[in-house]
């Protein structure tokens, strides 16, 4: 499975001079958890978090005052580009999706703008991958089992135990099984697959 098969699209982005409060409310009637920051070409120029944003908006209490750190800033930041990460950590549509989450942990970020070179085509949560992950056997061997007969009709068997799907069936040479085994791969949820000649 690949980034491709479960980002979200299209991606609700933001301009880096867009106030902070319109990037939170956009969050909020989009249930997200990040925007990418895009300029008015169409470039990633950042990302902005929920994080990033509750780290400067959240009111102080009066009685922490004291106890504050000389760092924080007096003056809450007002746009975007005051608040957003300027080097997102992306991905590209064709990356598998266990790479995907192996570099969210790394770099702990919960969301992955996903770029098809320069261009912003999607964007993977962690809550995306999680989604993939809960899909039951029963789900996902009616969409593998869907996209065999799509590309031919009665020839392959599909079953799916504990995520991972096994196509039966006769297979003309190699590249027939490497077909199968890409169209049962593309199902979001599955974890590997297997291919078997006829019992």
């Amino acid at each position: 499975m690949r980034a491709k098969d479960v980002m979200s699209r299209p991606v609700h982005t933001v301009e880096p001079g867009a106030p902070v409060e319109d990037a939170a409310a956009a969050m909020a009637a989009r249930a997200v958890t990040a925007l990418p920051v895009v300029d008015g070409a169409g470039s990633l120029v950042g990302i902005v978090s929920e994080g990033d944003l509750l780290w400067q908006r959240v009111p102080v209490d009066p009685t922490a005052q004291l106890n504050r750190s000389p760092a924080a800033p007096a003056i809450r930041p007002g746009r975007v580009a005051d608040v957003m990460s300027r080097s997102p950590v992306t991905t590209r549509p064709d990356v598998d999706l266990a790479e995907v989450a192996e570099t969210m942990l790394m770099y702990d970020v919960r969301s992955m703008p996903v770029l098809d070179g320069d261009t912003l085509v999607g964007i993977v949560s962690r809550r995306d991958i999680l989604r993939a992950m809960v899909r039951t056997d029963e789900t996902l061997v009616r969409e593998v089992q869907h996209r065999l007969d799509e590309y031919a009709p009665g020839r392959w068997t599909a079953s799916v135990h504990k995520g991972v799907a096994t196509v039966v069936g006769a297979f003309a040479d190699s590249t027939e099984r490497e077909i199968a085994a890409v169209l049962a791969r593309t199902v979001p949820g599955v974890a590997d697959v297997r291919i078997e000649p006829p019992r």
